[in-house]
């Protein structure tokens, strides 16, 4: 699975924070950016929406163009409409590639206006002012969100959440990029000084960590099946486009997982992998909980069971006590 995400981004704060009793919120909501360069020697590198506003069209391998056959709006529809197209496009073809097509454009790109898209793509042998960009989907930052918060507080003492993390209402089903920043600034100000008006407490201490009745692995390759596993299943049941069967499929997959991993986790000297799967398998958990839970289709959340939206919607929060 393509991401923007690097590899150490697997979850673990809100795995932490929901084991320590915080709510989670909104779970369901897991971004796509339509464009990623497709190339071996280019990881995770966005071609930016802004190429498709200065008149950049998307293309099947053949050479056709398909987003009218979706949208009115063409490529200038929001991103999730296109990456839906893009989905069922490459679902169409049963192409076991994430290849979506080719961006190109209607006449030249001008090298001054995307200088570092056009420098990378050079860089590797592609001349975007002449030939089409191979592009592919890619999961981006989840709208996965803490609890709501007041001074970035969460529920858990002592425990802020700035930024993407914060469910702070200011993006809505689908995250607007142009918050981002803004979202970063405010709430870290607002969490400073929450932080610097309560009095120091002093740290207490931890218990040592007893590891006496565990042994060294004999099948770490278990860890890295799972993993990828996990990868595997969540792409294809609960990505861009999901199903109830779907989803509970994915459910129970995950099931398996966690019974594994804590066996795992139980018997055996930890290490980092097995921390990070762990982490990953429970968010994994609160994903598909969270999307089974909405009943409409909003935003980054499209169920074919349920494709309308609804004229009252409700946040989908999650609270661990009654899980």
């Amino acid at each position: 699975m393509y991401t923007t995400n690097p590899d150490t981004a697997t979850g673990d704060g809100i795995a932490m924070a929901w084991r320590a009793g915080c709510r989670v919120a909104n779970m369901e909501f897991i971004q796509f950016h339509p464009t990623c360069l497709y190339h071996p020697h280019a990881k995770s590198f966005l071609i930016s929406e802004a190429v498709r506003g200065e008149g950049g069209i998307l293309k099947l391998p053949d050479g056709t163009r398909f987003m009218p056959w979706h949208d009115q709006r063409a490529e200038l529809a929001p991103r999730d409409v296109v990456a839906r197209a893009i989905d069922f496009e490459m679902k169409k073809a049963r192409t076991g590639l994430r290849l979506s097509g080719h961006l190109t454009s209607i006449g030249r790109i001008p090298a001054e206006h995307f200088p570092t898209i056009y420098a990378r793509c050079l860089s590797l042998g592609i001349n975007i002012s002449k030939e089409p960009i191979p592009v592919v989907l890619l999961r981006i930052t989840p709208a996965a969100e803490s609890s709501p918060i007041w001074h970035a507080r969460t529920d858990v003492e002592n425990l802020y959440a700035v930024g993407e993390t914060a469910y702070s209402g200011l993006h809505g089903a689908n995250r607007l990029a142009s918050n981002s920043l803004l979202e970063c600034l405010v709430f870290a100000d607002a969490a400073v000084r929450d932080i610097l008006n309560k009095p120091r407490q002093a740290t207490p201490p931890l218990p040592a960590w007893d590891e006496s009745r565990v042994t060294d692995a004999d099948e770490q390759i278990v860890i890295s099946h799972n993993w990828a596993e996990l990868r595997h299943f969540m792409w294809d049941y609960v990505g861009i486009v999901r199903t109830n069967k779907r989803l509970q499929r994915a459910q129970h997959r995950i099931q398996l997982l966690q019974d594994e991993i804590h066996e795992y986790y139980s018997n055996f000297h930890i290490s980092s992998d097995l921390l990070e799967l762990r982490n990953l398998v429970m968010n994994a958990e609160l994903i598909v909980q969270s999307a089974l839970l909405r009943h409409e289709s909003r935003g980054l959340h499209f169920s074919k069971d349920y494709p309308e939206m609804l004229a009252n919607p409700r946040p989908t929060i999650l609270t661990p006590a009654n899980f």
